[in-house]
């Protein structure tokens, strides 16, 4: 195709920007890390109270969670960037601008949306643990911290990592709405300026959509890594050097499987 002619001269300009791509690129990991411990504690604070046997704590989170997984992550920004100051001149509130803390608004959308979505993930990996755990942590009489922090929370622990492994994927690729904010210059928008020398196929269907995989599947690795290694705590699976480690594995049930050889000079 025609527009593929002009790629070798492109790639001599991504040369040149190359310090203005990598600091897009570290923006955008910042957002993805910063955002993501954000929605981690918002999503274990949520999904805590959403599965409590009280009502006053279960109802309030269920609001919660059902209002901001329902409203867009461009609103809930916009909302934070230009209507929640208006609240806090109208009733003098002592607390800095927003605008003056553009990443930092940012951080607190992706992380207040996606910690929404990934609450749901907390709540139902708690209800599957089962039945019989809680009952035997009663039946101790351990305190809820002390049963939450030993017993439940680290089997939920391995039952939430897949879907907060897809909620952290999409986070990543939802960072690149920050970019509207004024004085956040992440990978999407310096993928903008780039295509004002360059052209859109080059820059976005190109350079910004080898990078964002790349981002992603650094991402996956690393969260299925973690996922491993809480399986394994369990005794529900090998080790992260076992995984990692070039020699074959044989399976446990392989020895027992085969079948026995006759001893020499038996009975034919």
């Amino acid at each position: 195709m025609d527009f593929f002619e002009d790629w070798p001269q492109y790639f001599q300009v991504v040369g040149n920007w190359s310090e203005r791509l990598l600091e897009g690129i570290w923006t955008t990991v910042q957002l993805t890390l910063l955002g993501g411990a954000a929605a981690l504690v918002v999503s274990l604070v949520l999904g805590l109270a959403a599965g409590s046997l009280s009502i006053w704590l279960r109802l309030p989170a269920r609001v919660l969670i059902e209002f901001f997984r329902g409203i867009s992550l461009l609103v809930l920004l916009f909302w934070l960037m230009f209507v929640l100051p208006l609240f806090w001149m109208h009733y003098d509130v002592p607390l800095p601008a927003p605008q003056e803390h553009t990443f930092a608004l940012g951080v607190a959308a992706l992380g207040i949306n996606y910690g929404a979505y990934a609450a749901e993930a907390v709540r139902a990996s708690l209800t599957t643990v089962p039945k019989a755990q809680w009952e035997a942590t009663t039946a101790l009489s351990m305190s809820w911290p002390h049963k939450m922090r030993r017993i439940i929370f680290p089997q939920a622990w391995a039952l939430m990592l897949p879907s907060l492994t897809n909620l952290w994927v999409h986070l990543l690729k939802g960072s690149a709405i920050v970019y509207l904010v004024p004085g956040v210059n992440d990978f999407t928008a310096e993928l903008n300026n780039l295509r004002r020398p360059t052209d859109i196929w080059f820059s976005h269907a190109f350079i910004g959509l080898v990078v964002y995989f790349i981002l992603a599947l650094v991402l996956t690795l690393f969260m299925q890594m973690l996922e491993a290694r809480a399986k394994h705590r369990l005794g529900r699976g090998p080790s992260l050097r076992e995984i990692l480690s070039p020699k074959p594995k044989t399976a446990p049930y392989e020895a027992s499987a085969s079948p026995k050889q006759p001893a020499a000079g038996g009975a034919s």
